[in-house]
């Protein structure tokens, strides 16, 4: 039974990371990565991804849907909450003023965090609200594409 489970879990995380890589967003892995990815110029969308129901049904979809507007981040990323902790740790190192919360938003300018949306403007939420909050937040920080 301890396999079948182990199996099931694999298949809802592979789907996850899967799922999000498709709509464009770079997957961090270690801690090196995420330095890297926070020294890059500009605007950075980080989405801290989970294997809750929330992230599957709100989450990632608004993720996907909110980058096709007029104005959007330079670079998408994402870390896996659960799965890569190293890496996930490290990016939740630079959301400073922000506990630890997944799944999640952050948007940094410049490797500073500007500001967040946290599970708890996400949970109890349709992926349309999470898509309005994420380009208004787009409309006042990022650059036109």
């Amino acid at each position: 039974m301890r396999m079948d489970f182990n199996l099931f879990m694999n298949d809802v995380v592979n789907s996850a990371r899967k799922d999000i890589q498709e709509a464009g967003y770079k997957e961090l892995t270690t801690p090196e990565e995420v330095d890297q990815a926070f020294a890059e110029k500009g605007t950075t969308l980080v989405m801290i991804n989970s294997t809750c129901g929330c992230a599957g049904g709100v989450a990632r979809p608004a993720a996907a849907n909110a980058i096709h507007f007029d104005k959007r981040p330079d670079h998408l990323v994402t870390v896996f909450a659960g799965q890569d902790r190293e890496a996930t740790e490290r990016a939740r190192g630079y959301f400073e003023g922000y506990p630890p919360s997944s799944p999640s938003f952050a948007l940094l300018k410049d490797g500073k965090i500007v500001t967040m949306v946290e599970r708890h403007d996400i949970e109890g939420f349709g992926p349309v609200d999470v898509v309005n909050r994420l380009q208004n937040i787009f409309n006042e920080h990022c650059a036109e594409v």
